[in-house]
């Protein structure tokens, strides 16, 4: 009878410490779950407490009264189309008073954390300044910012309005804010995990919507071109080359429509970088793609005409998806589309319409086009000895679909081995049947390096913006 009650006992103090336990974590997964990042508003024209520099307008201005535009997606890269906005007013960032200021003795220390945060030295601070190019923001943009104070830079996350005017990288990522010169870097933090506040003279500002904030990531490639919208005129937009303040613009009609072209079996960097080259935003769920994840199609499908800056969604293989199944929206029969490539492959829009009203552009060295590489000459690549192999005619070498999309490498990324490329070595046969040539003919973009091959036409230059 006592030891049947001791174990009674003892099993009632088992079942309350694990019921104990129990309730522990779920408060703490409770508290995990809700934990949010606390992230300051920054208002267009309002000046920072502790910037790096006097914020007087001397350095840049904001456009007040531009309300955001509602993006495609929260996650977007830095060289979407129309991802940033231009003017044709007076420079809204002066970066050569800026490079003055971090060049100044007197700003020593200022120029030593302005430069550590950016990762650069010193003494290269002048010459990254002349990589950077003058943007307004179009939409309200997730950033880490920071102050400076005594003597130190302090990063905190911050909710730049759009409007802002801000320097952006080859990448297409903000890099400083004009009005202060406060270095940025990327938001690295869950966007759907935020706890904005609007104090010290930020209020909260027309058209906000916690659900339509942006997060920008790096372009697959260096840009060249930033293709922007005309804040003033949103039917007109600018190819801006990287590094220049307005000086240099190209105007081009955003209204004209361009067909989307197929993208399934291009890796992901190249089929958001081919839709950039034609002025189509790429959009994607579930977080960003790595950049060599093979696309299996696209919504709208091939062939569909869009409008400057509009978006295309685009799907990717999933672990253990056969690369190169397009999903119903990217079997369309439509017409090949890949055969407008007149457009800078790096400017995200085109560059042949509408010429502005100032004289000839100097906008000279931009017309180096990358997608002069030629790499497709040779069709199916396999330049090593096949003759000793067994001419059974496998039928792998009959599908066309691993082969199409190596043409578009050559306004892509550098990585231009594609993740079907090795199905196609099963055309080495092809030496003992002349019929297995046959999927050369498929390529819808084998005639795409020759329009790629013409500079973008030379347009007179648009005032400065």
């Amino acid at each position: 009878m006592t030891i049947h009650a001791c174990l009674l006992r003892t099993g009632k103090t088992v079942v309350r410490r694990l019921a104990v336990l129990l309730a522990a974590a779920v408060i703490l997964s409770g508290c995990t779950e809700q934990r949010l990042f606390a992230v300051k508003a920054v208002a267009a024209g309002v000046p920072s407490l502790a910037p790096f520099f006097e914020e007087d307008g001397s350095l840049g201005t904001d456009e007040t009264k531009l309300r955001p535009e509602q993006p495609h997606s929260g996650l977007q890269q830095g060289n979407t189309p129309g991802l940033y906005g231009g003017t044709q007013k007076s420079k809204v960032c002066d970066v050569d008073r800026l490079k003055d200021f971090l060049t100044d003795p007197r700003n020593r220390q200022k120029a030593r954390e302005w430069a550590r945060i950016v990762g650069i030295t010193p003494d290269r601070i002048e010459g990254y300044i002349d990589g950077l190019t003058p943007v307004l923001l179009r939409h309200d943009t997730l950033v880490k910012n920071h102050d400076y104070k005594k003597g130190k830079a302090v990063a905190f996350d911050s909710l730049l309005e759009a409007g802002i005017a801000v320097l952006v990288n080859d990448q297409g990522l903000p890099a400083v804010k004009c009005s202060c010169g406060n270095p940025l870097q990327s938001f690295d933090k869950d966007p759907e995990k935020i706890s904005v506040t609007f104090e010290d003279g930020n209020k909260k500002w027309d058209g906000y919507e916690k659900s339509e904030v942006v997060t920008i990531k790096p372009a697959p490639r260096p840009l060249e071109r930033i293709a922007l919208v005309d804040v003033d005129d949103p039917d007109r937009g600018i190819n801006r080359p990287v590094g220049s303040s307005g000086e240099k613009d190209r105007a081009f009609d955003a209204t004209k429509q361009h067909a989307v072209p197929r993208v399934t079996g291009m890796t992901f960097d190249q089929a958001s970088q081919r839709l950039s080259e034609l002025g189509l935003a790429a959009t994607f769920s579930d977080g960003l793609p790595s950049g060599d994840a093979a696309v299996t199609g696209s919504d709208p499908g091939p062939g569909t005409e869009l409008r400057f800056g509009e978006a295309v969604a685009l799907s990717v293989a999933d672990d253990g998806e056969e690369p190169g199944t397009p999903p119903k929206s990217d079997t369309s029969d439509g017409p090949s589309t890949d055969g407008p490539t007149s457009d800078d492959p790096t400017s995200g829009g085109p560059s042949t319409e509408e010429p502005t009203t100032d004289g000839p552009t100097t906008d000279g060295p931009t017309s180096g086009e990358p997608t002069t590489d030629d790499p497709d000459t040779g069709g199916p690549t396999s330049s090593e000895p096949t003759t000793d192999r067994p001419t059974t005619g496998e039928p792998t070498s009959s599908e066309p679909t691993t082969a199409v999309p190596t043409t578009p490498t050559a306004s892509s990324a550098p990585p231009t081995v594609e993740p079907t490329s090795t199905d196609p070595t099963s055309a080495g046969p092809t030496s003992a049947e002349p019929t297995r040539s046959e999927p050369t003919t498929s390529e819808p973009a084998s005639s795409e390096p020759g329009s790629s091959s013409a500079p973008a036409p030379g347009e007179p230059a648009v005032g400065p913006a």
